[in-house]
């Protein structure tokens, strides 16, 4: 079986390299970025506006190879690659939970950004904080006490208000 996708767009962000880059949207607070949609996608950034908090689904452009096997940055032990959100995969997909901040004609005005700069977007999501609840390691259990207390890990963070839709009304 053989799956393509096209991206949609491209992430814009100020990271250049991947050294220095937060390991995930939590870490990632008020860094400013933006999504260039393609024009044949645009039309579909209708009502995306209503929302505080949007996934986007994209290609890791620069990974290349993965282990399953390794040992997660701040983590002193091994795991398996599926437990952790090591860029090197055998598909090479990321995902980052970010809030948009204005739409303007086909660009996504976004922040959290976690994401280097040229991405090609694959997808984009709208969240309801109860169909892709934020958890913590610490609401699902960590096997590794490291992983549980970096702050960055936390993606609760950046939620806006408790007990309420992300849609606004």
């Amino acid at each position: 079986m053989k799956i393509d996708y096209a991206p949609i767009g491209i992430i814009r962000s100020s990271f250049k390299e991947t050294r220095g880059m937060p390991i995930q949207p939590a870490a990632a607070a008020g860094v400013q970025g933006m999504v260039e949609m393609f024009e044949e996608y645009r039309a579909g950034l209708k009502d995306l506006d209503g929302f505080s908090h949007i996934i986007l689904l994209y290609h890791f452009h620069r990974s290349r190879g993965f282990n399953l096997a390794l040992v997660p940055f701040l983590d002193a032990g091994s795991c398996g690659l599926f437990a952790t959100r090591a860029p090197k995969r055998p598909n090479a997909i990321g995902l980052s939970v970010v809030q948009p901040d204005k739409i303007e004609g086909g660009i996504v005005h976004i922040q959290n950004v976690d994401i280097l700069d040229g991405t090609p977007c694959g997808a984009s999501r709208p969240t309801f904080r109860n169909s892709t609840r934020p958890w913590t390691y610490e609401s699902v259990g960590s096997r590794t006490p490291s992983r549980a207390s970096h702050a960055g890990n936390r993606m609760h963070d950046s939620r806006k208000t408790a007990n309420t839709p992300f849609r606004a009304t």
